[in-house]
């Protein structure tokens, strides 16, 4: 089984109540539950609540969508989506930085 990482910072603690009458249809987790909701009430927690804007995504196989959201205050938040329109987060923490650098040669241990 997978477990996705389950520490949410206190900063998203209302996406938590807002996504507590959804439940996942998989296994729960039984710690911390990976915080959920409609992809539209979160997003408008992210950005109007705490200034995130999308910086970025990605396909996670052909059931999910992975996103990158920061903000100019440094906090981020990397969320996935299925197809059904549920939004989970999946990590966030503080002092994000973009960078514009090139990835290292084929072999580069760096």
């Amino acid at each position: 089984m997978t477990r996705l990482p389950t520490p949410v910072p206190a900063r998203l603690a209302s996406l938590i109540a807002l996504a507590a009458p959804i439940t996942l249809t998989a296994a729960p987790v039984a710690a911390n539950p990976v915080p959920c909701g409609p992809r539209a009430q979160v997003l408008a927690e992210l950005t109007q609540r705490h200034g995130e804007t999308r910086h970025g995504l990605g396909l996670a196989g052909p059931s999910a969508v992975v996103e990158l959201y920061a903000a100019e205050s440094g906090s981020w938040t990397i969320l996935v989506t299925r197809p059904d329109g549920l939004a989970c987060l999946l990590a966030s923490g503080q002092g994000w930085q973009s960078l514009a650098e090139a990835l290292p040669a084929l072999g580069d241990p760096a």
